[in-house]
């Protein structure tokens, strides 16, 4: 399924769209983090609530804090060499860790770097690694997700960690003729897999002490995040929102939905919603009909920001879509974007991912988007 979707959205890059996430700050972090997402540095009872969140109208940003990857405090140094059996079966032999380049379809596998506290090692990116302390890193994908191998030479890495979603494999197989340890992680990517995402990353740099660690920590607060969206959700089912992932590419008229195992719905059942895609049936990720999108009747349509802008807001959208006005989501205007980088990221950040979900969700006065306008 994971393969399914980033050749989508691969598609939808090379025409010259956007593609397709860091661990929260301590308590005791700078105001300045939070200063392009103020809400989140409040918790989610404490904002202003919405009375029926199955009758909110208008469309809402879901915004993370700006700052950057706090990593663990274990700084064990890598024990190496060491021979790891990556994903696709292979035994590769990693000996060097000193210029490592962590590259995938959502910029997962680089945040867990950072995580780990092996930033200062990575030496470029993908380009969808886009949070803080990555911006100066030469980017090494071409037409959006499209290794350039000789940009990856150029940067001698010693290591490469990446995944089955981003290739092509013919570049991959060329970068290991060249003598270059390629440690392919899996690409599963939902809330109850990053764990083993950690796992594998941290075993591969030969850290694996860090990564237990940030499994402790990430789950801890994963766990807290959770909690604090349970708070406010509602416990009748009758009473939650309706929602439906929809991921749209106008210019390339590329309109989807995603359904059960698409990772869309592990984020959907987080937050407390019910993922409409899955009650009629939907699996995986499947060009949009309008009898489903009619049948599904959500009341929240979940995007990328990019999709939503490459349709002209939530306007061009319902012009677009006429079904939608034919669902609740489409009579109220009532859309939650996410930016195309963090929102199906699964990784480090995913707590922070569902915080800013949820309170788009259920305080969405404290995420209003200019492009849903």
């Amino acid at each position: 399924m994971r393969a399914n979707l980033c050749l989508l959205i691969s598609a939808a890059l090379i025409i010259g769209l956007a593609g397709c996430a860091s661990l929260p700050a301590n308590a005791g972090a700078e105001d300045a983090a939070f200063d392009s997402c103020p809400s989140a540095a409040r918790q989610l009872s404490e904002l202003d609530l919405a009375d029926d969140i199955r009758a909110t109208t208008g469309g809402s940003t879901a915004c993370l804090p700006t700052h950057a990857i706090e990593p663990v405090a274990d700084t064990t140094a890598p024990d190496l060499p060491i021979t790891v059996t990556d994903a696709e079966g292979r035994e590769v032999q990693v000996t060097d860790v000193s210029r490592i380049l962590a590259i995938d379809i959502s910029g997962t596998i680089a945040s867990t770097v950072f995580a780990l506290g092996m930033g200062d090692n990575v030496v470029g990116r993908d380009s969808s690694t886009a949070f803080v302390g990555t911006e100066e890193l030469p980017v090494v994908t071409k037409s959006g997700h499209s290794l350039n191998p000789e940009a990856i030479l150029e940067l001698a890495p010693t290591v490469i960690l990446t995944d089955s979603s981003i290739g092509p494999k013919e570049v991959r197989q060329q970068l290991r003729d060249a003598g270059i340890p390629i440690v392919v992680i899996s690409d599963d990517r939902r809330l109850n897999s990053t764990d083993q995402l950690i796992g594998e990353v941290s075993s591969a740099l030969g850290i694996p002490s860090r990564g237990e660690e940030l499994i402790v920590q990430m789950d801890a607060d994963l766990n807290a995040a959770l909690d604090e969206i349970a708070r406010v959700a509602p416990t009748e089912k009758s009473d939650r929102a309706r929602m439906l992932f929809l991921y749209v590419r106008g210019s390339a008229n590329v309109y989807y939905i995603f359904g059960k195992d698409s990772g869309a719905d592990s984020l959907i059942d987080a937050v407390g919603g019910v993922d409409v895609a899955a009650e009629i049936g939907w699996e995986g990720m499947k060009p949009m009909t309008a009898e489903a999108l009619v049948a599904a009747q959500p009341d929240v349509l979940v995007m990328m920001t990019d999709g939503l802008e490459s349709v002209g807001g939530i306007d061009g959208l319902i012009e677009r879509i006429p079904a939608v006005a034919e669902t609740p989501a489409g009579i109220n205007r009532r859309v939650i974007d996410m930016a195309d980088t963090e929102i199906l990221s699964f990784g480090p950040r995913s707590p922070e991912v569902l915080r800013a979900i949820a309170r788009a969700l259920y305080a969405p006065e404290a995420g209003s988007s200019e492009t849903t306008e």
